[in-house]
């Protein structure tokens, strides 16, 4: 028997962004409504970066999610990105990859970035209007394609030395996803926590973390309950951090 899927998908051949779209037709679009494109013409990451999005085997998608009507503080929506980063780690585990989780939400495979999570919420004074979860996953991309990107990136293709199927792994990714989707939004993040730190590459190790023109440097000492992260300054002090851009020094 059929299992009947939670969402729908809505399908582009080439889009500016999926997130872009989501976000312009968010009252258009249904809860759980899936934008998926085989390219992007401004594929974007976090902190506004490109994100090459011209290869047609890869992933590029966005989730439309409406769970409530107005804005509602007691639903984890700000660790989304993580849910989705632990979730991409196990679909990539499927695959015999070795993921790992650079906070808040970069999925790396051999050190290497494969995978990015982008959200944005769309408000209107206490109407919630609704939430974009947009992610991209290289799943085949040449080497020349690689050597491209402005950081340290790989594909799945070139983990596994064969071409990966996008149809099946958009599936897995998804029904993944919204199989434990509502019980998140009860629990939070302390739902995924323990798999969460189990990924995280950078705890314990000395980082700096960039954000808004400044840059803080210290110890990874762990990650709270809420996702944020705790920093053992340089003097010896605890610094909460709840977004930034994260690299080892």
């Amino acid at each position: 028997m059929e299992i009947q899927k939670s969402h729908k998908i809505t399908y582009f051949k080439e889009i500016d962004s999926t997130n872009t779209y989501a976000i312009k037709n968010i009252a258009d679009l249904a809860d759980k409504e899936v934008i998926i494109s085989d390219t992007q013409t401004s594929g974007r990451g976090r902190f506004n970066r490109r994100w090459v999005s011209d290869g047609k085997d890869n992933i590029y998608l966005s989730i439309v999610l409406k769970p409530c009507e107005k804005v509602c503080n007691d639903l984890p929506l700000v660790n989304l990105t993580q849910y989705m980063s632990v979730i991409l780690c196990r679909v990539l585990e499927n695959y015999s990859a070795m993921p790992q989780i650079k906070w808040p939400n970069d999925v790396l495979a051999d050190g290497r970035k494969i995978a990015g999570i982008l959200s944005q919420a769309c408000v209107k004074g206490d109407n919630f209007k609704g939430f974009v979860l947009g992610v991209g996953v290289n799943l085949n991309l040449s080497q020349e394609e690689i050597d491209k990107i402005d950081q340290p990136a790989t594909a799945l293709n070139l983990i596994l030395a064969k071409p990966v199927d996008k149809k099946t792994f958009t599936e897995e990714l998804l029904d993944s996803f919204f199989e434990n989707y509502e019980i998140f939004l009860k629990t939070g993040f302390a739902y995924i926590r323990k798999e969460y730190l189990d990924k995280s590459c950078f705890i314990g190790k000395k980082i700096a973390v960039s954000a808004a023109g400044s840059v803080d440097t210290g110890v990874a000492k762990e990650i709270r309950e809420d996702g944020a992260l705790v920093l053992i300054n340089d003097d010896m002090q605890e610094k909460i951090i709840t977004i930034g851009d994260v690299r080892e020094v």
